[in-house]
């Protein structure tokens, strides 16, 4: 590469307020600007140290450890693209979501490729209060997809089942927006009785209806400047989506009672378990109110196709009791093995159940609610697990559980760095 085009790249990057680097197709990182330096501990050598080895603590790119690599993702397509990783910063592990583009000189010759992080603040890949925890890949696909809808003021619809979280990634999306420092504000769907539905939304002036002694803001009045988040929002009966369509395309309404119109800049989120698309072609679900709330939907994984974070969601539960316990082996089998039809919520009260139950420090099997057994007794009785599998379900278990470093792991093990280093790669594994 030539020294003018080095230059003028450094240049650019130093321009950032993220972090960033250039790097070449090896890996290796040729530029960075200050703000990269000063988020990760190990130190960078231009021309020598790799991405993967600052970022991951892995002497072999990302990909080769189950995660999905931008590089690679970029060279094979030939455009930019985004995912978000779990790296190793000053501050502890972080989720990052990496923004990778190709740079090309006037010929259009791939010089290398511009990584630009971007923190997920609202987001631990170990407990914290009142984040998302999680760092399983669909968790990290969710991830991304939250971080890019909070960048823009475009509605959002959240899919999925019961308990998996809809509320909280509401709040992430509010939360890492520019209206952050402004109201959000809740609209519990679920039971709004049409007598309610515009007096709670759009409030009421004195002497609207009896028992109205005074004026009161409404929901939306009060979401002014923030985010409006519609919770269950299919819950809504056909003849209230009309109202409530008519205030998403205005941004206007008239409070009960009230003789001029108001208006208010909110940004809205909406959330539903219920399918709304087959809603809208059973006529229960009014089509140009679907579009108008679905800008940009993002579905929610289950937690039985995100069985990794089981145990960081574990230790966040635990963190609420009075005396601070931990699940047996044999407990925390059975929890990573249940299916969890309610989801996380589900998990939060299994959890908060074996806590009090538990008379010791460690809670057992027997702690646990009946659900949660049965599924292991059966197992334990009908399957015979091969040694290696055993192996591998235990190392997958203590990649996720032991804080110490790589090198701390292999000696409690008792088998050298390159033995433990070379299982990892058996089973698909990686530490950190």
């Amino acid at each position: 590469m030539a020294f003018m085009n080095l230059s003028i790249i450094q240049s650019m990057i130093d321009a950032l307020d993220k972090p960033a680097i250039f790097i070449r197709p090896d890996y290796s990182i040729q530029a960075v600007n200050r703000a990269y330096l000063d988020t990760y501990k190990q130190p960078v050598k231009l021309g020598h140290s790799r991405c993967h080895e600052i970022s991951h603590h892995l002497a072999e790119p990302c990909d080769r450890h189950g995660e999905e690599c931008p590089l690679l993702h970029c060279q094979l397509h030939g455009r930019s693209t985004s995912v978000v990783h779990v790296h190793h910063t000053q501050a502890g592990l972080q989720h990052c979501d990496i923004l990778m583009r190709p740079v090309q000189d006037e010929d259009g010759m791939t010089l290398g490729y511009l990584e630009i992080l971007n923190k997920v603040e609202f987001a631990a890949a170990g407990a914290g209060v009142n984040k998302m925890v999680g760092v399983s890949a669909s968790f990290n696909r969710m991830l991304n997809l939250l971080n890019r809808a909070a960048s823009a003021d475009i509605s959002v619809l959240l899919q999925g089942e019961t308990g998996t979280g809809k509320e909280l990634a509401a709040r992430a999306v509010h939360d890492a927006s520019h209206r952050h420092d402004k109201p959000f504000v809740i609209i519990e769907c679920t039971g709004l009785s049409e007598a309610l539905f515009e007096s709670e939304l759009f409030g009421h002036e004195k002497g609207a209806f009896t028992g109205a002694s005074q004026a009161k803001k409404g929901l939306v009045e009060l979401a002014n400047g923030g985010t409006l988040f519609f919770d269950e929002i299919g819950d809504v009966p056909l003849n209230m989506q009309v109202k409530l369509l008519r205030l998403l395309e205005t941004r206007t309404f008239r409070a009960v009672g009230g003789l001029h119109p108001k208006r208010s800049d909110f940004r809205l989120v909406c959330a539903s378990h219920k399918n709304l698309l087959a809603m809208v072609e059973a006529g229960e679900f009014r089509q140009d109110l679907y579009y108008r709330i679905a800008g940009f939907p993002i579905q929610l994984p289950a937690l039985r196709e995100r069985p990794a974070d089981i145990p960081l969601l574990v230790e966040q539960f635990l963190l609420t009791g009075t005396e601070r316990k931990h699940f047996s082996p044999a407990a925390m089998q059975a929890l990573c093995a249940y299916s969890y039809p309610g989801n996380i919520r589900e998990l939060k009260s299994i959890v908060e159940q074996a806590n009090l139950v538990a008379n010791e420090r460690q809670i057992q099997l027997e702690d646990l609610p009946q659900v949660c057994q049965t599924g292991v007794n059966a197992q334990q009785q009908t399957e015979i697990r091969s040694l290696e599998e055993l192996e591998g379900d235990y190392l997958a278990q203590l990649c996720e559980r032991f804080s110490g470093s790589f090198e701390e792991l292999a000696s409690a093990l008792g088998v050298s760095d390159r033995t433990l280093y070379r299982k990892l790669h058996k089973f698909g594994l990686r530490y950190r």
